[in-house]
């Protein structure tokens, strides 16, 4: 029993007043040399980095047993800015203990502390101010025994990645366990209507510089669950045997390291789905869709979500354009959760499908019908559905009936990818480039030739024949890689443009010769038809961005907004030289002194003149020349750029393998 509390016992059995007072007296003068058991007034700040009790000397140690307390949380992924319950607790039910400290510190380095607490509402937990971040750390305001403490904790805006409470718990003066850990809390992405932000409690200041600390303290006997060395994972027993298996990276089922994975067990009418995450993916949500066509947009899902400490099943159906995931549409009945887990961030669900599912009007029937299996993860949540696969999504190369046991590969996207390529290398290169030699350049280079013709035709021809020759080529490309047809803006624009790029070249062969009345008629009719499909070809282009099944990141409208506005400049740049070039041509003409000739004269003057012209480059010529080359290598690389979101797409998950 400790000497404030013998003395405090004799004061209450009537020693008198003056006793009293002098028990008041030691009381103070014990409190001033030894500090009680649990600073009174919560930790100071000065303990921020390493969380010990503010104990004089150092002689009192952390305990080095497994701390009877633990700290828990409502939840085990949390959107930013949104809040999770933190609570401290004995294990055995009873057990009290006096004074804490909790702060959330990233799980990585350099493990800086994150996020902010609320102030409670009876007072009984003081907000501390460490590493000059508002709120950031919670201690006790009374030293007074307690069984349990409730912290509301509000995750930060501005952090991606998994947290860990770590807390200090004093039992007594000389019981204290140091660096007590939570599970780990994954923080995600959240779209920006979906954040449920606290209506009370200041808000943390964000956007300030966080210091490199040092790594949360955990007790030389303690294990956190994180720490328990990884045994083989059970998911992939019986994979190519008794149930189908298909997970990413292709090929990862073989070496058991999917980052996301996907198993189909069936007995009879029973379909068992089970879907994980892969170990350190901090994914958000899991999912598994069943396509007909390989392609994201239109697909029964089957999606496994972490919510508020446990794993929630939803079924979804995506549509095509523009793409979204609907649960209302689908009646969240046609499945049903056997088993789920989330443990050390792996997310792991078992799940029972309805054999036939309807679905607006559309059935899927698993027993009639053969589907492609599409795995997908990501790292953020919307507000009535899942984000974006960021983390990554793969289907199989063909369709299956899910009961035949059979080993699956991913799909190949070639043939999208080609055909995107073939039409950016057309429209926004070739076709560019042709249209500028056939409109500014018929007086460049003048005398010179090749294969017969002037230099502008020859290359105005050369660009144009290859814009044809691509984007046929793709067109058959995506056919036979759709094998059907899909009515949507980017299809049906598409398609004109195709069919007025067909046409192009046979008009021209039909060209009447330059002194034909009907000649005006052609020139007006090929420029139009060639600039329209040269719109047509850019806006088919910009539609595409938004398509699902392209995967191309939505701020690829920017590059060709970029683009389009250099291609106007010069235009614009060229049609002000050639006024210039006119008005030099206009100048010269006048030149001639014709007032003293004959009509006879003056005739023969100006023909010859006109002829003379004709045979030399129209003025600044080398003006030209140097833009044509400057244009050239802006769009080549604007090409370039472009093609490669278009065959790396998603962009967004070759960049996170590199």
């Amino acid at each position: 029993m400790t000497l404030t509390v013998r003395m405090v016992r004799r004061a209450r059995k009537g020693v008198g007043w003056r006793a009293l007072a002098m028990t008041m007296s030691l009381l103070v003068m014990a409190t001033w040399l030894e500090p009680s058991q649990s600073l009174p007034q919560g930790a100071p700040e000065t303990v921020c980095d390493t969380m010990l009790p503010f104990h004089s000397g150092g002689s009192v140690l952390p305990q080095n047993s497994v701390s009877p307390f633990s700290v828990e949380t409502s939840a085990s992924t949390v959107g930013q800015g949104q809040t999770v319950r933190v609570d401290v607790t004995g294990v055995p039910e009873g057990l009290t203990f006096g004074g804490f400290m909790v702060q959330a510190r990233n799980r990585n380095p350099p493990h800086q502390i994150v996020g902010q607490f609320s102030p409670a509402r009876d007072g009984t937990v003081k907000l501390m101010n460490c590493e000059n971040s508002v709120n950031n750390s919670a201690t006790h305001s009374n030293a007074g025994a307690k069984p349990q403490v409730y912290l509301e904790w509000q995750s930060p805006v501005d952090f991606l990645g998994q947290v860990v409470f770590n807390a200090t718990i004093a039992q007594s003066y000389s019981e204290f366990w140091v660096g007590v850990p939570s599970n780990p809390v994954q923080i995600v992405r959240r779209d920006l209507g979906a954040v449920p932000l606290p209506t009370a409690g200041p808000q943390p200041a964000f956007g300030a510089a966080l210091p490199t600390t040092r790594a949360p303290y955990v007790p030389p006997n303690y294990v956190a669950p994180s720490a328990v060395a990884a045994t083989a994972d059970p998911f992939y027993n019986g994979c190519g045997v008794s149930k189908n298996c298909f997970g990413f990276p292709d090929g990862c089922v073989n070496t058991k390291t999917c980052n996301s994975i996907a198993a189909v067990t069936v007995r009879g009418d029973i379909y068992e789905f089970e879907i994980q995450s892969g170990r350190g993916s901090n994914a958000a949500y899991v999912a598994v869709g069943l396509s007909d066509d390989a392609k994201m947009g239109e697909d029964l899902t089957t999606e496994c979500v972490p919510e508020n400490g446990r794993v929630t099943l939803y079924s979804s159906y995506t549509s095509a354009t523009p793409y979204a995931a609907v649960r209302a549409s689908v009646p969240q009945n046609s499945a049903r959760l056997l088993n789920a887990s989330i443990v050390d961030g792996v997310i792991y669900c078992r799940v029972e499908r309805d054999p036939v599912t309807v679905v607006k009007g559309r059935t899927f029937d698993l027993r009639r019908q053969q589907y492609h299996l599409l795995v997908a993860s990501g790292s953020s949540l919307k507000e009535n559905s899942v984000g974006y696969h960021d983390i990554g999504r793969l289907p199989t190369g063909k369709a299956i009936n899910l009961a035949e046991v059979q080993d699956l590969s991913g799909s190949s996207n070639l043939l999208v990818q080609l055909h995107g390529a073939f039409m950016i290398a057309a429209w926004i290169g070739t076709t560019s480039l042709g249209i500028i030699f056939a409109r500014y350049f018929k007086q460049t280079w003048v005398g010179s030739q090749s294969c017969g013709k002037d230099q502008w035709f020859a290359w105005h021809r050369l660009l144009m024949v290859t814009t044809w020759s691509l984007t046929i080529a793709a067109y058959i490309l995506i056919w036979v890689e759709l094998k059907r047809a899909v009515w949507h803006a980017h299809s049906i624009i598409g398609l004109i443009t195709v069919i007025l790029c067909f046409l192009q070249p046979i008009g021209a062969l039909f060209r009447p010769g330059p002194n034909d009345k009907k000649r005006p008629y052609f020139n007006w009719g090929h420029w139009l038809g060639g600039n329209l499909a040269h719109i047509l070809g850019i806006v088919t282009i910009f539609f595409s961005v938004k398509l699902p099944k392209a995967e191309l990141p939505e701020w690829m409208d920017w590059i060709l907004v970029g683009f389009v506005v250099v291609h106007v400049l010069v235009h614009l740049i060229f049609s002000i030289t050639g006024m210039a070039s006119e008005r030099h041509l206009s100048q010269r003409a006048n030149t001639f002194q014709m007032g003293e000739m004959s009509p006879h004269h003056q005739q023969h003057a100006m023909r010859n003149g006109m002829s003379m012209e004709r045979k030399m480059d129209a003025p600044y010529g080398a003006m030209r020349k140097g833009l044509l080359g400057v244009y050239g290598v802006v769009l080549v690389l604007f090409v370039v750029v472009l093609i490669l979101l278009v065959v790396l797409a998603p962009i967004e998950q070759f960049l996170g393998k590199s």
